[in-house]
């Protein structure tokens, strides 16, 4: 499965398991992106700060900051950033949803096959791309009003 409309995306990886982050980011190589990771999710700001990403993937439990947080911090400095949150904490439904409303686009448990993982992250990143691109047309539309009184 390819990403929809773009020959490849660049992605961000939050997770502590450096073992987990390494895997993901050599299979959304091998499948033609550009990905990065981060196994401190403290380190997101500076990352930011100087790098730009198409989607970020983060892990819920994650020592020193959690990923809710993370989350909403994320919102905070990109509204449109599509956000997966990829963890192994099975089907909470309490933390799933605090994750949503702080943001994240989905979820995808790490016991799914990567390929459901990467199901998600093409359909989040297609819709994603689409509205951008509805936004930009309604306001290229949209007439100017000069001299209204």
């Amino acid at each position: 499965m390819k990403v929809l409309n773009r020959a490849s995306a660049e992605f961000l990886i939050i997770d502590d398991d450096p073992a987990i982050a390494r895997f993901l980011v050599t299979y959304l190589k091998q499948k033609g992106h550009t990905c990065d990771s981060l196994t401190e999710g403290f380190r997101t700001a500076a990352w930011m700060e100087h790098n730009r990403c198409d989607v970020m993937v983060v892990d819920l439990n994650m020592p020193k900051v959690d990923g809710i947080s993370l989350i909403s911090f994320i919102r905070e400095m990109s509204q449109d950033l599509p956000i997966i949150v990829f963890t192994g904490v099975g089907y909470d439904e309490g933390r799933i949803h605090a994750a949503l409303r702080a943001g994240a686009n989905g979820y995808v448990s790490k016991n799914l096959p990567i390929e459901q993982l990467y199901c998600v992250l093409s359909r989040v990143l297609a819709t994603c791309q689409q509205r951008a691109r509805r936004q930009a047309l309604t306001t290229r539309s949209q007439p100017v009003l000069a001299g209204a009184a």
